[in-house]
């Protein structure tokens, strides 16, 4: 049996007198509870209402640490025995305590409920594919274009001055854009506004996006030298 502070339950008046000592005693061991129960279900918040002979109880926790312990006797008058707020009037809490063991034996059948369920679950897992290959070679490919880029990026700071600038061109119908900066390519994108970014400042392209895209590229550069052809200036053109 649950040891309480010296106090008869049953009488009212008597757990009006003790009641903050009470409720601190159930705090603490509900508290208990919520812990496990945290622990059990694996979240940072949760609930679990056990049913005993007398009514229910509904345990909440948050981060871990209990957030309200509530009865239900089933007479639509529910006390909550832990809360945010104000403490629960003696009656009740008298009532509710009275039961509190039969939800502790409960709530450990509950727990039980769970142990051995996962005792034949196997661990011998499939071994993972590695991503090395494709990465490799996704950072060749890109890393070939960029260097291109930032060839064609030099060339048009050196004729048009300033930090940043864009060059854009249509190939095969499709709006090709590089923007650059006094570093370099600051991004290439094909499909205009809300297109694909084939480099970028941020997440690389599919692979599939790069084999789509990456071979149209030499049209792209071709229609650099194309501009470039057509300027009176020294700018020199680019190869792959």
């Amino acid at each position: 049996m649950t040891e309480w502070p010296p106090a008869d339950p049953a009488d009212a008046a008597a757990v009006a007198q003790h009641r903050d000592e009470l409720v601190a005693a159930v705090r603490d061991h509900a508290g208990q509870i919520a812990y496990q129960l945290a622990r059990l279900q694996g979240g940072d918040y949760g609930s679990a209402t056990i049913e005993t002979d007398r009514g229910e109880w509904t345990v909440k926790y948050e981060g871990g640490d209990l957030e309200y312990l509530r009865y239900d006797p089933g007479r639509d008058d529910e006390v909550y025995v832990i809360s945010t707020k104000q403490p629960p009037e003696p009656g009740p809490l008298a009532d509710a305590l009275v039961d509190y063991d039969a939800f502790v034996a409960g709530f450990n059948d509950f727990v039980a409920t769970h142990e051995g369920v996962l005792d034949d679950v196997a661990t011998d897992f499939p071994e993972v594919a590695t991503t090395d290959g494709v990465v490799a070679e996704r950072d060749r490919v890109l890393g070939r274009v960029r260097d291109v880029c930032d060839r064609i990026a030099r060339q048009l700071q050196r004729y048009e001055g300033g930090d940043y600038g864009t060059f854009t061109e249509r190939v095969g119908g499709t709006r090709w854009e590089l923007k650059w900066d006094r570093d370099g390519t600051s991004y290439l994108r094909v499909g205009g506004t809300g297109g694909l970014y084939l480099l970028s400042q941020y997440e690389a392209p599919s692979a599939a996006d790069i084999r789509e895209y990456a071979p149209l590229f030499a049209d792209f550069v071709a229609a650099y030298n194309d501009h470039v052809a057509g300027l009176e200036s020294d700018l020199e053109t680019v190869e792959l």
